[in-house]
């Protein structure tokens, strides 16, 4: 992970989880560009792999993924 990565506050990264807790897809979607404008993709693709992702439940991530590809999937399967 690069400096600038791991140096982002934990209160930057806290309104996201908070958004994906309460299912506000828009709001995530808001929270994402905000922090691509201050830090750079590059930066948000490091603290969303290795800070942010991880520290989400099944439940969440599962619904991120919905969200992010819900466009171009009819539907998703539970396995198990």
């Amino acid at each position: 992970m690069t400096p600038v990565a791991a140096q982002v506050s934990i209160t930057t990264i806290l309104p996201m989880l908070s958004a994906i807790a309460n299912r506000q897809w828009e709001q995530f979607k808001e929270l994402e560009a905000d922090f691509v404008s201050q830090y750079g993709v590059e930066v948000w693709q490091e603290v969303f792999n290795f800070r942010l992702k991880l520290a989400l439940d099944k439940d969440s991530d599962r619904w991120l993924l919905i969200q992010w590809c819900g466009e171009g999937i009819i539907s998703v399967k539970n396995v198990a």
